[in-house]
């Protein structure tokens, strides 16, 4: 979030207003609080290449508190908000923090973990009081530091953590050059030019600053002079309002966002206008084609995609008429060179899934964990791959078909669940669903069903028989749940991404292997 090429001719325009309170802060404001903390990490002793925490909802002094680190060649680890202490506390220790910033919000959870987190020499409370000792008041901590740069300021970044879908998150860090901060990586210039930014554009961002889509998009609006308009947190209706309030040029999403926007009744999605969009991406998960579809309707033509793990091993992206013409495609790989492997690490034949590996387009490693950063890479340690399944049409387009983790092996056939979760969240009575294999004693692995019904369906054998049928209209019979459990809301994250395992383990129980 560096400001500082921008502050001399941009001082008094806001950098970022907060959507629900609509508090706004200018270019002028956020240099010098991003200063007054870095000047506060150097005399802490952190120097470059150290790292610190930041544990936060979305609120006024995020990004200040990135920016810092930016600016000081420094880590920062931007962590889940909805994290349990536990979990924060493994972050924390496993990134090597020195320092931790959380808000009152969530300082219960903080409080929680820095018990188990020796290595934190201080924390800083937004918005809270200190404890008298290492814990301080934000603003105490830093009122009195200079509010210009520090005098050896290099370029630093986010080490963020993958969501954990699939086990222990990972921080995943890059080399970091020895370079003036106004520079930038080589990746988000790459982004920029993707993502269609441009001088002093509006951006709305409806997702969390702690996953590294918003961090980048975030990062590129105020490296561009424009400003950011941030949602505390995603409300479908209040997204359309936003819109029409702040006029954004661009905007990034995920499509549980859309499929959330699609189920407003018509004269709510109708209300409101949305003419000023130019650019709106989406990307984090996979978006069922239905859903796309009646997007494209409604925005136009005006919906980019995006495929591209935290990792950066490589990117793929499609504009609206690419994916109409290639139905369900995430896009032509533009980073990075792809092979899609069978498990023999032999290419599979057009047309067929495998797995994705790259030859990855940025250096990365696990954090701390030599061993997964091995378990990522091909033996020869040319390619690297986070376990995504796909295959290349004859045209070269890219299509996802599941993580290779949740692949179902029923009876010997593999089965994907995607298509099946596709579908689903395509009845008008279904707010969110899960696929997933769970333990049966003839076939191995059935196919079960978890789905989250819409405000005032009653989640009853007579819903679950529904939902069965319109599944038999549409699937191959392998492919239909043998059953479907209702929950109440489903784990996904706010990011959009399902946290699929804490449902499927619940069936597994406490057996030691999934594959039966």
């Amino acid at each position: 979030m560096y400001t500082g090429k921008h502050v001399a001719t941009r001082a008094s325009q806001p950098a970022f207003i907060m959507a629900k309170t609509g508090e706004t802060v200018t270019y002028g404001e956020l240099e010098a609080r991003s200063n007054r903390l870095a000047h506060f990490l150097r005399r802490r002793g952190l120097k470059r290449l150290d790292h610190y925490a930041i544990f936060m909802e979305n609120n006024a002094r995020y990004l200040e508190c990135c920016g810092a680190g930016e600016r000081s060649g420094l880590y920062y680890t931007c962590i889940n908000s909805f994290l349990t202490a536990d979990e924060l506390a493994y972050i924390v220790n496993n990134s090597e923090s020195r320092i931790l910033i959380f808000s009152q919000e969530s300082r219960d959870v903080a409080i929680e973990a820095l018990k188990q987190c020796a290595r934190i020499e201080v924390a800083l409370v937004v918005g809270g009081p200190g404890d008298g000792g290492n814990i301080l008041t934000y603003d105490d901590a830093v009122n009195g530091m200079p509010d210009t740069p520090i005098p050896d300021e290099l370029i630093g970044t986010a080490m963020l953590y993958s969501s954990g879908t699939t086990g222990r998150p990972k921080g995943i860090v890059r080399p970091l050059p020895e370079e003036a901060p106004e520079n930038g990586l080589p990746l988000f210039a790459f982004l920029n030019q993707m993502w269609r930014y441009r001088e002093g554009l509006t951006y709305l961002s409806p997702a969390p600053l702690y996953h590294s889509a918003p961090q980048a998009a975030v990062n590129l609006v105020i490296r561009n002079g424009g400003t950011a308009i941030i949602m505390e947190k995603f409300d479908p209706e209040q997204y359309l309002a936003l819109v029409e309030k702040y006029r954004p040029t661009h905007t990034q999403l995920v499509p549980t966002m859309f499929s959330r926007m699609l189920k407003l009744p018509e004269d709510k999605r109708k209300a409101y206008d949305l003419s000023s969009l130019e650019v709106a991406i989406h990307a984090a998960a996979p978006c069922p084609p239905q859903v796309k579809e009646q997007m494209i309707q409604w925005w136009g033509p005006i919906i980019h995609e995006y495929y591209g793990a935290t990792e950066g091993l490589g990117f793929a992206a499609c504009d609206s008429e690419q994916w109409l013409a290639h139905r369900g495609t995430v896009g032509k790989v533009l980073l990075g060179e792809l092979h899609v492997l069978d498990d023999d690490m032999q290419p599979t034949p057009k047309g067929q899934s495998g797995t994705l590996w790259f030859k990855s387009a940025t250096p990365f490693e696990y954090f701390n964990d030599a061993a997964r950063t091995a378990e990522s890479r091909s033996a020869d340690g040319t390619m690297s791959t986070v376990g995504d399944v796909g295959y290349v049409d004859d045209d070269g387009f890219l299509h996802l078909t599941d993580r290779a983790t949740f692949m179902i092996v029923s009876g010997g056939v593999n089965i994907y669940p995607q298509e099946c979760e596709n579908l689903l969240i395509t009845h008008p009575k279904v707010a969110d669903a899960a696929v997933f294999g769970v333990p049966n004693d003839d076939l191995g692995e059935e196919v079960k069903a978890v789905v989250q019904p819409m405000p005032g369906v009653t989640p009853d054998a007579a819903f679950a028989d529904e939902l069965m049928a319109f599944c038999a209209k549409h699937l191959s019979r392998q492919k239909i749940p043998r059953s479907i459990d209702f929950e109440a809301e489903l784990p996904r994250l706010p990011t959009g991404k399902l946290y699929k395992r804490l449902l499927r383990d619940r069936y597994w129980g406490d057996r030691k292997s999934r594959i039966v």
